[in-house]
């Protein structure tokens, strides 16, 4: 679902925020293909109205580039390699950029195998995972992504930080149409929800987020950690979590979410270590593409026509994402008012024209 934050009431066209997000990075010292990767994976989540894993990131990126505690020219290698499957070592890359490239990997093992499936080790923060699994689709693949991330998150009935948001993403290409997408956390609700009702002075819905007992609270100035997705069903989001901590950590080598360093520091100066995992599968590897094509036609024809509570419209997964992007992509975006300062900061210290 798209955020909703504070925005400065200021349109600004996506072509120059991209061109802008670019130079920075290339300015603070990243390679031509960590610019490129980074700038994509924020992109998509700001086009698609997912804005806490958008360009706010960028400042954030660029310390990491700056500190120490991202590569700013890896060199990736292939590892493991058997079959449809292999790790990827990312050389503690950008996560985007590691995340892309292993998702390039998977979609080519799929097209020689049905399957491809890419575990990926020394990586970072890698961003939106639906932009991952869309990179999939749009080559014809039904693509999966997944990663967990530091600690921030309780158990069901737990009292500790335990999983981080853990995102899993899914896209499924559709003849004509976009594909079919769906990108959630496992938390509740992401961290910055419970940081924009603490600045709104507003209460926190029921069951989503924790005080550092592990009891609910509504108070966001006291909210300590997020609750898993599920509500008194808790046990399925934590669950949910889980698999992403299996594929992401366990099977690549990686840290588990209690032992990664937490996102917003204070050391950016070290490497972080995270996993992540990636799966391609060539749709017509199972059944003749046609048959597939006019199946999920059907399939998302039959769900979007399909009745509706009063006042309310039955959308697919995805549905909410390409209509923001639309409207993006014509009339421009609203930054943020952190954003906006920060971008002038920048800008003010590379010498590059902020787009504000």
């Amino acid at each position: 679902m798209a955020d909703r934050t504070q925005s400065s009431g200021i349109l600004r066209p996506l072509a120059a925020i991209e061109a802008f997000c670019r130079q920075i990075l290339t300015a603070s010292g990243a390679d031509r293909p960590t610019a490129e990767a980074a700038t994509r994976a924020m992109m998509h989540g700001t086009c698609h109205g997912i804005d806490s894993h958008g360009v706010r990131l960028l400042a954030h990126y660029v310390k990491g580039l700056v500190e120490g505690r991202l590569n700013p020219r890896p060199k990736l290698t292939l590892a493991n390699s058997l079959g449809a499957v292999a790790s990827l070592d990312a050389d503690n890359a950008h996560g985007a950029l590691a995340t892309y490239t292993a998702m390039d990997h998977a979609t080519r093992l799929a097209g020689e195998f049905g399957i491809g499936a890419i575990a990926v080790r020394n990586s970072s923060h890698f961003g939106p995972a639906g932009a991952y699994a869309i990179d999939a689709a749009e080559r014809g693949f039904i693509g999966f992504a997944f990663c967990n991330s530091d600690s921030f998150v309780r158990l069901h009935d737990g009292a500790m930080r335990f999983h981080g948001t853990n995102p899993i993403a899914c896209a499924v290409p559709v003849k004509g149409q976009n594909p079919w997408l769906f990108d959630m956390a496992t938390s509740a609700v992401p961290y910055n929800r419970v940081q924009l009702y603490r600045s709104l002075g507003r209460e926190l819905p029921a069951g989503v987020a924790s005080d550092e007992r592990g009891y609910d609270t509504r108070d966001p100035q006291i909210a300590d950690m997020l609750a898993p997705l599920g509500g008194e069903f808790g046990f399925k989001g934590a669950g949910l979590a889980g698999i992403a901590e299996i594929l992401s950590a366990v099977l690549t080598g990686m840290k588990l979410s209690v032992d990664i360093a937490p996102m917003p520091g204070p050391d950016f100066s070290t490497p972080r270590g995270l996993g992540a995992f990636v799966i391609a599968l060539k749709p017509g590897a199972f059944l003749d593409i046609d048959s597939f094509d006019a199946a999920m036609t059907r399939y998302l024809d039959t769900l979007r026509n399909s009745p509706a509570r009063e006042g309310f419209k039955v959308m697919a997964p995805g549905d909410r994402e390409w209509a923001v992007a639309a409207q993006r992509q014509k009339a421009g975006v609203e930054l943020d008012p952190v954003t906006v300062e920060s971008f002038k900061a920048l800008g003010a210290a590379y010498g590059i024209n902020a787009p504000v």
